[in-house]
């Protein structure tokens, strides 16, 4: 299987977010026939307690933005999936949040991780409830929930996203196993010990090999930090996860990238087509150019531009000032 260099700066740029394989779309159509089984009426039985309706007058804060020939953003979303543990909790909720910003022709790269309790209007409906909720509300209607969720991102971070990804947690984790784990270096011990009932979790300080599931746990941990700390802690695996891709030489590979297709394909879902090759080989050149090590990241948090309330005893984030403007300036200067 031959591989040309722009698919390799392709995957090697796209394995920032998690969507190494993604790009490789392109080369294996049969993976666009991937469909993920939606349980969209069970999920918003389970969030009726929550959505509220939404002011007239706040409409205008959800103005759609123009697409930026300059700037690419890729809107990355995961989701815990079928056979997933704790169903009650919802199987479709967006867990990860991240948008990846890169210049076209300066390679700048800006990632971005945005809080799921940040309350908004809910995709196609009168309604507001907590940001990880959106993908299922659009999730039944025909465009699949991308297009929903990607125009919602786009209005509040004043930004246009010009593609998603999602993916669910098996395909995170036979990411991880297929590259043989990842490191992580920590300066204190990390501990989870009220998230996943009688087991604890447990790092200690210093460099820590995580196996799949071992990272999936150091993700997902929330209960005894917060969830700024996990979107943190996604942001670190991450760059791990691409480390470990470029030392192991991955993308001069065409067997591992066969293996990691066949292991995750099951799980992963894009709106990118086949005809939006050539606009990212351009960004793959530029990011090649400049070095994908000089990449600006943001953790959204009740420290910065959003404060913490409720909505029916519900906690809920909302921007400061009560509008998306601060989110917007960020977002507009990340990549400054």
């Amino acid at each position: 299987m031959y591989i040309s260099s722009n698919t390799k700066r392709i995957v090697m740029f796209s394995a920032l977010g998690l969507i190494a394989v993604v790009v490789l779309w392109f080369t294996k159509p049969w993976i666009r026939s991937f469909e993920i089984n939606m349980g969209v009426s069970d999920l918003l039985d389970q969030r009726k307690h929550i959505v509220g309706i939404l002011p007239i007058l706040e409409k205008k804060e959800y103005i759609t933005p123009k697409p930026e020939k300059d700037r690419l953003d890729i809107l990355i979303l995961g989701i815990r999936g079928d056979g997933e543990e704790e169903p009650e909790a919802g199987s479709y909720l967006t867990d990860t949040l991240m948008v990846l910003s890169i210049d076209k022709n300066t390679g700048e790269t800006g990632l971005i991780s945005i809080p799921r309790d940040l309350y908004v209007k809910m995709p196609y409906l009168n309604k507001k409830d907590k940001i990880n909720a959106a993908y299922a509300y659009s999730a039944g209607s025909k465009d699949s929930g991308l297009a929903g969720i990607k125009t919602l991102i786009s209005q509040i971070t004043g930004v246009y996203i010009d593609y998603a990804v999602l993916f669910d947690f098996e395909a995170f984790r036979g990411l991880v196993d297929t590259v043989g784990g990842v490191d992580v270096v920590l300066t204190v011990p990390f501990e989870e010990d009220l998230q996943w009932g009688s087991s604890s979790f447990y790092l200690p300080v210093g460099e820590n090999h995580l196996s799949g599931e071992a990272a999936l746990y150091y993700v997902r941990s929330r209960f005894s930090s917060s969830d700024f700390d996990r979107s943190r802690r996604q942001q670190e695996v991450i760059f791990a996860l691409k480390e470990k891709m470029v030392s192991l030489g991955f993308l001069t590979n065409p067997i591992k990238i066969k293996n990691t297709l066949n292991t995750i394909k099951q799980h992963i879902r894009t709106d990118i087509q086949l005809w939006d090759i050539n606009d990212l080989a351009k960004v793959a050149s530029a990011i090649n150019k400049t070095g994908v090590g000089n990449i600006n990241t943001f953790v959204i948090h009740s420290d910065n531009l959003v404060y913490e309330t409720d909505q029916n005893g519900i906690y809920i984030l909302l921007p400061n000032e009560n509008t998306f403007a601060g989110i917007r300036e960020k977002f507009k200067t990340i990549l400054r």
